[in-house]
This record gives structure tokens, C-alpha cells and sequence, in this order.
């Protein structure tokens, strides 16, 4: 351990929960150089819904680059994009009655916010953009201005500007309806609130706390933005690629974003890759004015496109998924009413769950119980309260219940200790 002590920067965190050296993954187990076998919780924070080392897009890979594929292109044409565009065009946009134009930023999330900012400015002119309390977009300048969390925005070292915070949906009680508040400071001109140029929402807050949007409320605020020409932008960087039950988190709100952020599972391998989706009045950019070197990820384009292919064809594997989902819900819906419901609570949607504790001490001390027991699971929320259920899609029945199981047993070995006796 220390090449990493001595040489890394001070910024690492993962590393700090997980203190092992790993050396090889495969579907849902990751293992140490030791050869100790863990069960993953985490998944790359939601980058590997289709496992580890899957290998039906390991070998497209493996046979692309046999070829000598195009691994850079810029954002040159190549038969490796074309066939990533036509899978998701056909097999995730047709089917939806979606129409987007396809914008491949930098390769990592927070590019695909800053880009989807930037022409929602450059379309309505404006420069305010409304974003919601515990939402987390990133942490380049743009995008950590949006972010509510204020760990990563004291990092920023520079005054964040152009944004205004409202409640998202349930922040003031599950009785107010905070759409109400937007429209009712929209309208009012000594609100103070600029008229936006877009505001940007996550249908469920993955680093916020699980936090999720009724389909109601995403309605409404989808009307409101209609009604004053402001751009709608859903940030689906974790939420989406059939986290939490569809390939869109927004989709059973029956809403249809002006532009939609896509990046983690979206290369199904763990390879950097990000898209803009951008309604096709919207893609107004003059070429090159937003732009960057790696914007044309080939191998991330042969295992998205083998990812759409082998999973998005039909309902099989989101039938799956949702069934997972309520076997999680289920779980730890037992696990609240078994340990007390003063110190637990469910939250989230689909394969996007946890149990959300008194506090983030206790949080803290499940998950770190649980990795002694093998399984690697973290926190979320903003005092990291929610023990956070983040596995692979495609993970086994059997894996699925072990680790569940054994955050059960943890929570019952730490709440069995004095000190949570005593706050029980």
C-alpha cells in the first residue's frame, strides 16, 4: 500500500473505504491480490450495470482491436459510430417515440452537463439555470455549480454563479408541492429569480441520498418549463441505462426532456463515454464550439453497441431488473421493520436502493462492517446516512441475497452494540 500513500494524491476516496489492492472482477464479484472474493455493491458508483469483464461485450472488444479498429478518432466517422448510433437510435430511441440529435462530449458525465448547459444558454439566451437541493451534477465549474453538496463545492475555489436552488420534490414534506414555488417566483417579478435559461433535474438523486421525484411533480415542472420556454434537462448519468427499472428513469413519467445526460453504464464496460441527447430545434452549436480530444471513445462504441444489443432487444432483462428491485425493496423494507423504523428507512427506486439510517455514524459503521464480511457497498446522501444498494444488473439471484444478507447481519452486530442500543 505504499506506492499509493507516497506517491497518489490526497484527493483519492473510494480507496479509503475499500483499503485492499484489487486485481481481477468478473460479473458481480471483484477480487484482492490476497485472492479474497468480494461481492460489489458499488459498480463503479453505477458504471458497470452490466457487470464486470461481461463477456458478451468483452469479446466484440477483444475482436475489434484484433482487427486494428479505430481506438481514436476524434470525432471523425467511423464504422465503430455508426453502429452505436443505429443500435441506439433503433433499439432505445425509436421504441420510446424519442427524437434527440446524439452529442459525444468529453468522456466522463460532468462533460455532458457542462455541454448540455452551454447550449441551453446559447438557444434561449439566458444565463440562470434552476437547480434542486441535494441534486449532484459533477465537479468541473459548471456542473459543481449546480451540485448542492457542499463538500464538492468548497472545492471549486472560485465563486459558482448563474444558478438558483430550489426544493426538489418531498425537501419541504411529502404535502408541498415546491413546482409550486418555481412557478409561483417565475411569475412573480420581485422574486428575485432571473427567468432561467434551463433547469436540470435527477428523477432519483444517486449521490444526494436516493432521493426520488414523483412522477407527478416531474409533470408538472416539465409543464411549467413549456409554458415559459425554459429548457427541461434530465441528468441521467446514473439514473439511467435500466437502473431503476427503464432505460430512462423518466420514462413512466411520461415526460420528454428538451435534453438528457448520459454517461457511467452507457459504454456497458466501464470505459470513459458521455452523451448529450438534444431535441433537434436545440443542436445549434457552430462546428467545434464545444469540443474535446477524447469526444470519439471507439472501444466504448463496440461494447455500448454490444450492451444495446445483447440487452435491449426486448423486455427480458428489464423484467429481470425490475423483479431485483423489488426483491431489494422487499429486503430492506424487512430490515427497517425488523431493526426499527426510527432508525431506518427505504428509499429509492429499482435497482437504485438503500436504507437510509439515523445518521451518517451509523451508515458508515454498517458499510464498513460489511466489507469485513465481504461486500463492498457505500454511502450516499449529505451526511452519507443512505447505505446504498448499487449492484450490477445483472448480478445472480445468489449474489443479490448474500449481500443483502450480510448487510443485514451487519446492521444487526453494529446496532447490537451499546452505543446504538442506547440510540435505538
Amino acid at each position: 500500500m505504499n506506492i499509493f500513500e507516497n506517491v497518489e494524491s490526497a484527493v483519492q476516496s473510494y480507496a479509503r473505504s475499500f483499503p485492499k489492492v484489487f486485481k481481477r472482477a468478473s460479473g458481480a464479484r471483484i477480487e484482492d491480490v490476497d485472492g479474497n472474493s468480494y461481492i460489489d455493491f458499488l459498480a463503479g458508483a453505477g458504471t458497470l450495470n452490466y457487470g464486470h469483464n461481461n463477456p458478451k461485450l468483452k469479446q466484440p472488444l477483444l475482436d475489434y482491436i484484433a482487427e486494428d479498429g479505430i481506438a481514436h478518432g476524434l470525432d471523425m466517422h467511423t464504422d465503430a459510430k455508426a453502429r452505436f448510433l443505429e443500435n441506439f437510435q433503433s433499439l432505445i430511441l425509436k421504441p420510446r417515440n424519442l427524437q434527440y440529435r446524439l452529442q459525444f462530449t468529453g468522456p466522463t458525465g460532468t462533460n455532458a452537463v457542462e455541454a448540455a448547459l452551454k447550449v441551453a444558454r446559447k438557444v434561449t439566451g439566458r444565463t440562470n439555470v434552476v437547480a434542486f437541493t441535494n441534486g449532484f451534477h459533477g465537479c468541473t465549474l459548471g456542473s459543481v455549480a449546480l451540485t448542492g453538496n457542499s463538500h464538492h463545492r468548497d472545492g471549486a475555489g472560485v465563486s459558482l454563479n448563474d444558478v438558483t436552488r430550489l426544493p426538489y420534490d418531498g425537501y419541504l414534506g411529502k404535502d408541498f408541492d415546491t413546482t409550486k414555488l418555481l412557478e409561483k417566483m417565475i411569475l412573480d417579478g420581485s422574486s428575485g429569480l432571473d427567468l432561467p435559461a434551463a433547469v436540470i433535474v435527477e428523477v432519483v438523486q444517486g449521490e444526494g441520498g436516493l432521493n426520488v421525484a414523483s412522477d407527478r411533480w416531474l409533470r408538472r415542472l416539465e409543464k411549467i418549463c413549456r409554458e415559459h420556454k425554459i429548457v427541461l434537462i434530465v441528468d441521467d448519468i446514473q439514473a439511467g441505462c435500466g437502473r431503476t427499472g427503464s432505460f430512462f428513469s423518466f420514462e413512466a413519467s411520461g415526460i420528454k426532456p428538451d435534453i438528457v445526460t448520459l454517461s457511467k453504464s452507457l459504454s456497458g464496460f466501464g470505459l470513459p463515454f458521455a452523451l448529450t441527447l438534444i431535441k433537434p430545434e436545440m443542436d445549434i452549436w457552430k462546428p467545434g464550439e464545444h469540443n474535446g480530444t477524447f469526444r470519439g471513445n471507439n472501444h466504448a462504441f463496440v461494447t455500448a453497441s454490444a450492451a444495446l444489443e445483447n440487452y435491449w432487444k426486448d423486455d427480458q432483462f428489464i423484467t429481470e431488473v425490475r423483479e431485483k428491485g423489488e426483491l431489494v425493496e422487499k429486503r430492506f423494507s424487512k430490515m427497517a421493520d425488523r431493526f426499527g423504523h426510527s432508525l431506518f428507512k427505504v428509499k429509492g427506486r429499482g435497482m437504485m436502493r438503500g436504507l437510509s439510517c439515523v445518521d451518517g455514524e451509523l451508515a458508515a459503521a454498517i458499510c464498513e462492517k460489511s466489507f469485513e464480511k465481504g461486500l463492498i457497498v457505500e454511502t450516499s446522501g449529505a451526511d452519507s446516512e443512505v447505505v446504498k444498494c448499487l449492484c450490477p444488473l445483472v448480478i445472480s439471484m445468489e449474489d443479490l441475497d448474500k449481500g443483502l444478507s450480510i448487510i443485514e447481519e451487519s446492521i444487526k452486530e453494529v446496532v447490537a452494540s451499546e452505543e446504538w442500543r442506547a440510540a435505538g
